[in-house]
């Protein structure tokens, strides 16, 4: 299973527009993925519930992670770039 941590780059964290952005972008990939903060439960990237229950902050790890499938170490470098991008703007 591929996966990956990186630093949430937005300053608000994974909260309103930067949760929707990426939530949209999740959808579109091909494999299930899901997103945990450190030491926590993962939660489904394709849910804006989920992600913002999280309490994301920015500046925060979290760990991508996607099932097996073709496209899965795609979906996540692609979310984890996203990640790594300040999404308040």
């Amino acid at each position: 299973m591929p996966q990956r941590t990186v630093t949430v780059a937005s300053r608000i964290g994974l909260h309103a527009r930067p949760a929707a952005v990426f939530v949209n972008k999740a959808k579109e990939l091909p494999v299930p993925v899901t997103l945990a903060r450190d030491g926590g439960a993962p939660v489904n990237a394709k849910s804006l519930l989920a992600i913002m229950t999280l309490d994301v902050r920015g500046g925060e790890r979290v760990t991508l992670a996607a099932a097996e499938g073709e496209g899965a170490a795609a979906a996540v470098d692609e979310l984890a770039d996203l990640l790594e991008t300040d999404l308040d703007g």
